[in-house]
């Protein structure tokens, strides 16, 4: 799986948002460095644009991801 196409502006991969720093590895490996068509925040980017996503939208949070979608 190549890396996501949005790492170099992503608030999340650059440490721009707070978090655990174990944790936020194992969310880099999972979405930004694998499937990142499940990252929560790619996925409002991908359907609503990079201004629609929010500050404190965490890769795994899929169902906030598809609230905002599906509200749009």
């Amino acid at each position: 799986m190549a890396d996501c196409e949005c790492l170099k502006g992503c608030i999340f991969f650059n440490d721009k948002m707070k978090n655990k720093e174990a944790l936020g590895d194992i969310y880099k490996k999972n979405y930004c460095r694998g499937e990142n068509s499940a990252c929560a925040r790619f996925m409002v980017f991908k359907n609503l644009g990079r201004e629609a996503v929010p500050c404190d939208l965490y890769p795994n949070m899929q169902t906030r991801a598809n609230e905002l979608i599906a509200g749009s």
